[in-house]
């Protein structure tokens, strides 16, 4: 089926939910041809199956669908639609060429396995009928193979690795969005509602409502008010989780609703209009490398969810514990600083870095948890589960991964608490029944008199846990197994 002059182009949508800097849109909409945007939600091919791909998360799910009716509304505003459907991508994306008479279909690689075998599927399928297909890069600063070591792998150490990618120099300029598209008529689809993304009995989605406006106009919004008065002071600030110091951009890139060199190119900016901030900017900058960094541990690693990037792990003797981690999932371990992440996990969909690395080892080294049984209530629970930075730091925490922190550093949870929420603020948000608590008691409530813990209405066993493991009992039992590691 060879496209005519007036035939219509498909962009089809994927983790890319933007219209600005969106080569594959820009690219369609230059052809002067109608341009009909396609979202799949594709569960169903064979590679998205695979152990190396997962079904979203529940609170990804929900952003996924406040997303697209963001975009649809995008859209609208350029007299297009957005047509969704729902299967196998490449019967979908070839079925609706058939129908449309399109001659060509326009996307954005995403460099991940699973995703680049179902973009190989579709040129196929389109091959097949005569249909153009052309991809763009999109979702990352450098392509992975242009950062590679003198054997042709990727690096595994993120400090050369980001020296890499700032070589390189600046990614290309983000592309403007479209001013308009031409219209065609709407082919029809599914609705929203009808793929069951958002949670009805019960609806447990209301803090991520009250936490987050999906969409890019909320991305773009939140990056500039960031840079304009949040990136200041972000070097240190980002480690206070009682403070704003973040930019909360995680969602918004986990979803493509801003580019990373949209990122790049706009943090360099600021940089440029204030010197004094370049050192929280290139912090900053340094974040989005991280990202990268993931992204292309990814690439070589398909698996990372599932496999030990270090086969010494492999014979680690973790526990078996569903009493343990049941509390933990809930936040009712008896360290205040660990319950306070896992509640705000739960109630917005995201937790602050610094608490993330606290929580997580505090599962895998006090409590020796497999890393990938934490790894997999992150990804159900986050909004921003990626599926490179997620099992990556994980596996970080762990001892297990690339550019792992040893495994013989374990978090003191009272320490950390007293460190970085030293007025207790953020356990007091998070943990209202230790609000009354002073702050010298506050990441330590066992250790506070009868009289104390009456004055501040917490009555330990009851209203608060006690600790369901002594740190320093942890630590210990901690270090007694990476030995057994070591020496195997």
């Amino acid at each position: 089926m060879a496209g005519t002059s007036a035939s219509p182009c498909i962009v089809w949508f994927r983790e890319d939910l933007r219209l600005s800097d969106h080569p594959a849109l820009r690219a369609a909409s230059e052809t002067g041809r109608p341009v009909i945007c396609l979202y799949v939600f594709d569960e169903a091919s064979e590679a998205l199956r695979a152990p190396s791909a997962r079904p979203l998360g529940g609170a990804a799910r929900w952003w996924l669908a406040q997303s697209l009716r963001a975009l649809r509304t995008r859209l609208a505003s350029l007299g297009a639609s957005l047509v969704l459907r729902k299967g196998p991508a490449a019967r979908i994306i070839a079925d609706l060429a058939r129908e449309t008479e399109a001659g060509s279909v326009f996307w954005n690689g995403i460099a991940q396995a699973p995703h680049q075998a179902v973009a190989d599927q579709v040129a196929a399928a389109l091959g097949a009928i005569g249909v153009a297909a052309r991809s763009f890069p999109g979702d990352l600063l450098a392509a992975p193979a242009s950062i590679r070591s003198k054997d042709g792998r990727g690096l595994r150490v993120f400090t050369p690795f980001w020296r890499r990618v700032q070589s390189l120099g600046d990614p290309p300029e983000p592309l403007p969005a479209p001013k308009a598209l031409h219209p065609q008529p709407d082919p029809g689809g599914d609705t929203l509602e009808s793929w069951g993304l958002e949670p009805a009995h019960p609806d447990w989605a209301g803090g991520l409502r009250d936490s987050w406006t999906p969409g890019e106009i909320s991305g773009q919004q939140r990056l500039g008010e960031f840079l304009a008065s949040g990136v200041a002071g972000y070097a240190s600030e980002r480690d206070r989780p009682d403070r704003e110091g973040t930019s909360r951009l995680s969602p918004h890139l986990r979803f493509g609703e801003i580019s990373p060199r949209q990122v790049w190119h706009a943090a360099r900016f600021a940089a440029a209009e204030r010197p004094a901030l370049s050192g929280d900017i290139e912090k900053f900058l340094s974040e989005l490398g991280w990202r990268e960094f993931c992204r292309h541990l990814l690439f070589d690693v398909p698996d990372l969810a599932d496999r030990n990037l270090q086969p010494a792990f492999d014979a680690f003797p973790w526990r078996r514990d569903d009493r343990a981690l049941r509390a933990w999932q809930c936040g009712r371990t008896g360290y205040p600083i660990i319950d306070a992440g896992m509640r705000e996990l739960w109630r917005t969909g995201v937790m602050h870095n610094r608490v993330r690395m606290v929580v997580a080892s505090f599962l895998v080294k006090h409590l020796l948890i497999d890393w990938r049984e934490g790894e997999r209530w992150f990804w159900d629970t986050l909004v921003d589960a990626d599926a490179g930075s997620n099992p990556a730091n994980w596996q970080w925490v762990a001892g297990s991964g690339a550019d792992a922190a040893p495994y013989f550093r374990v978090f003191n949870p009272i320490l950390q608490g007293e460190k970085f929420d030293p007025d207790g603020a953020y356990v007091r948000r998070w943990v209202p029944e230790l609000a009354r608590l002073p702050a010298a008691l506050v990441h330590k409530p066992w250790s506070a008199t009868p009289i104390e813990l009456e004055a501040a209405q917490v009555e330990l066993g009851k209203s608060y846990p006690e600790p369901i493991i002594d740190h320093k009992k942890g630590r210990e039992r901690a270090l007694n197994a990476y030995a057994t590691v070591r020496a195997k």
